[in-house]
């Protein structure tokens, strides 16, 4: 029989897993006197030893017998003696002594070592106790044995969480190459890429020769990063505030000193003006770079950095303030604020561009990597109609009539007979485009905005209706008296007199209202107003001019006797400078209507010319009509019209004056006038057309001593510029009177 080594319990039969059979409990085996001279080394449990071992121990402690449970043994009681007599016997109880069955024994300790002998056990007094219970024979549950894993399960599980997994993986990447591709790689590139616009260059506007009114010069603006100049934001204060307009030292240093990486400076700063900073900052870097060499390092001033400049074009005006309120003005967006620049805005302004470059996680761009760019489309140029010489002669001319008659603002128009150009629209008071503007009141163009009651001009209108429909001729003959009544209104003359025998011509030259309204009322009133619309009344000029105003007609052809007379000689309508202007060019073409023309073309960034399409020509009386008018105009500027001021020598000059009242919108009711005239030049082969107006002169007034002179100068002007030449006509002799 072989010893077992170590500890480990004897092997039973039946108890290794798979083998039937009850367990059988193992006998002890007896010790072998060489068992403690052994040393055995101990090999180490393993994980299978250690779980048969404790199946085996829960067998063993199975099959072992509960131990009955002991009942309580009830001591027999002792038998009551009786007497003869029957009586039970007193009990003796003496005082200290108990009952010697409940005496306490006595325990006599157990003696230690080997000499030492048991006592006798003592017998227990018999006692009635019950039979005992047979014993409950327990049933033997069959050991539990340990189950092993099943392989195949745990692989199907396994493979079948993979497979779930790598679906999703796939169906992911099937979302993102084969569904949606491009809205993830546009999110891709938003994250990665930054873009930087490139900003339109705006279309410069420029006279009929070239000359330039508006363009765009190159500019920077400047900006900081805040980061770098907060340390040294009071040094860059210092050198940027003498030089940028807009901004003051403390807010300087407040901008490059606050907080984030990005702050605007100053805007439209001209590239002089940069240079010059980045001059001064490289000698202050320098003169610190001295003062450090001395000094520990952390001891060391910082140098000047954290600038950067982003293009910011300027509009500039090179001629200041010719044509500024018909070419108007930019805002600080880029974008026109009045005038042309803002009528025109879209043409002008052009298509901005940007560039897409991979950037940093700091939004700086990365050295060549990926980029696109889409180039900016420039703005197409705008050619007009005017003549920067004649518009700067026609601007100063009024002036000096302006302040010279204490009028509080004038204008003069120019048109070129034939083709309706504007040569010249010139305002004052006007502005430099060049300066800040203090009032937008000096942004308006008065010429085009501001309407008015035209006067006395308005009888060539009126004339020109009556010879066209032939109701008047040089021949006609009015006795005109001193004053005329209509619905009860009296209509005077500008002037006092008595009856006088005046012909149509007469009536023209001595502006007598009531000979025009004599020669009107042989007119129906609907026809009168379609010759007035004809003539561009109460629409508007089709120069498609922000802010223009068509000015006003009364409504309808159904006018009452008062408003025919009214209007016939200037009154109960009004108009603008240009739409006055078109009307007597009318006259002077023979009768045809020219729309009035301000853009002659646009010119795109190739250079190819665009010409500006306007309304056609359309006319409105017979050139018959228009001849006898204009000779008519002839007497005005006779030495025995009312505008000998305006004759020009050489020139057959023809014109007509003008004097209306204005309405004070501070009261509502009329106390200012407005004195005007009109002629064309020379009057037998016209070529230009001339309207002068001032708006409340103080003092004497008069269209023809006020605004004559200023028609004189600048019709001459235009006729010796353009080299028009003198036809040598003689003043015609048209009888006034009769």
């Amino acid at each position: 029989m072989t010893d077992r080594r170590g500890s480990e319990p004897p092997r039973r039969r039946g108890t290794e897993p798979g083998r039937g059979g009850t367990p059988r409990k193992a006998q002890p085996r007896r010790p072998s006197v060489t068992d403690s001279n052994r040393s055995t080394p101990q090999r180490p449990e393993s994980t299978r030893d250690r779980l048969l071992r404790q199946a085996r121990e829960e067998q063993e402690r199975a099959a072992q017998p509960s131990p009955a449970p002991r009942r309580p043994v009830k001591k027999a009681e002792p038998k009551k003696r009786v007497s003869s007599n029957g009586a039970r016997p007193a009990t003796r109880r003496t005082t200290g002594e108990t009952d010697p069955r409940k005496r306490p024994v006595k325990k006599t300790a157990a003696r230690k070592g080997p000499a030492a002998k048991k006592s006798p056990a003592k017998k227990r007094p018999p006692q009635n106790r019950p039979a005992p219970r047979p014993k409950k024979r327990k049933v033997k549950r069959a050991p539990r044995t340990l189950k092993l894993g099943r392989p195949t399960l745990r692989l199907r599980v396994t493979f079948g969480v993979m497979a779930f997994v790598l679906s999703l993986f796939a169906g992911r990447l099937v979302l993102l190459q084969g569904v949606d591709p491009d809205s993830y790689a546009q999110a891709a590139s938003r994250e990665n890429t930054k873009p930087f616009p490139l900003y339109a260059s705006r279309g410069a506007i420029v006279d009929r020769n070239g000359v330039p009114f508006s363009v765009s010069e190159d500019a920077v603006a400047i900006t900081a990063d805040p980061t770098q100049t907060g340390p040294v934001a009071t040094q860059l204060a210092g050198i940027l505030a003498p030089k940028v307009s807009g901004t003051t030292y403390d807010k300087l240093v407040t901008a490059m000193t606050g907080k984030g990486r990005y702050v605007r400076l100053a805007r439209q700063v001209a590239p002089q003006t940069w240079n010059e900073i980045q001059a001064a900052m490289k000698q202050r870097n320098a003169d610190i770079n001295e003062q450090n060499k001395a000094k520990p390092q952390d001891q060391k001033a910082p140098l000047l950095a954290g600038l950067y400049t982003e293009d910011d074009p300027v509009r500039s005006h090179p001629n200041g303030t010719i044509a500024a309120n018909v070419v108007g003005v930019v805002g600080g967006d880029g974008k026109g604020l009045s005038g042309l620049e803002y009528g025109l805005n879209d043409k002008l302004s052009g298509q901005d561009g940007k560039a897409m470059y991979e950037v940093d996680t700091k939004g700086n761009k990365i050295p060549n990597a990926n980029h696109t760019v889409e180039e900016p489309k420039p703005g197409v140029g705008v050619q007009l109609t005017l003549d920067a010489d004649l518009q700067w002669f026609a601007e100063k001319r009024i002036q000096q009539a302006v302040e010279q008659y204490h009028a509080s603002s004038g204008t003069v128009v120019t048109l070129d007979v034939p083709s309706g150009e504007i040569l010249a629209m010139a305002n004052y008071p006007s502005f430099d485009p060049n300066k800040k503007v203090t009032s937008p009141s000096q942004l308006k163009n008065p010429a085009l905005e501001r309407t008015y009651e035209p006067g006395s001009v308005q009888k060539v209108v009126t004339m020109a209706a009556l010879a066209d429909a032939g109701l008047i001729d040089l021949n006609t003959k009015l006795r005109v008296p001193g004053s005329i009544e209509v619905q009860r209104r009296t209509i005077k003359d500008h002037w006092d007199h008595g009856s006088l025998n005046l012909t149509i011509a007469g009536v023209v030259a001595k502006s007598s209202n009531v000979g025009t309204i004599m020669a009107a009322q042989q007119m129906r009133i609907p026809q009168f107003v379609k010759y007035l619309h004809d003539f561009g009344f109460g629409a508007p000029t089709g120069l498609n001019y922000p802010g223009e105003s068509k000015g006003l007609m009364p409504p309808g052809d159904e006018w009452t006797e008062l408003t025919r007379s009214n209007v016939a000689f200037g009154q109960g309508l009004s108009a603008n400078a240009v739409q006055m202007a078109a009307a007597v060019n009318a006259v002077a073409n023979g009768g045809v209507y020219v729309p009035p023309k301000l853009v002659r073309n646009y010119v795109d960034a190739n250079g190819t010319t665009t010409p500006n399409q306007t309304a056609p020509p359309r006319r409105v009386v017979s050139e018959k009509a228009a001849k006898e008018v204009a000779t008519m105009m002839e007497a005005v500027t006779a030495k025995k019209g009312t505008a000998p001021q305006a004759a020009i020598d050489g020139y057959l000059v023809a014109g007509k004056t003008g004097t209306a009242q204005e309405v004070d919108s501070a009261c509502g009711c009329y106390r200012k006038w407005a004195t005007s005239f009109a002629g064309f030049a020379p009057a037998d082969n016209p070529r230009f057309v001339t309207y002068v107006v001032l708006h409340d002169p103080r003092g004497a007034r008069g269209g023809g001593f006020q605004g004559g002179p200023v028609f004189r100068d600048v019709m001459s002007y235009a006729l010796q510029k353009y080299v028009v030449p003198p036809t040598g006509a003689k003043q015609p002799d048209v009888p006034t009177t009769w």
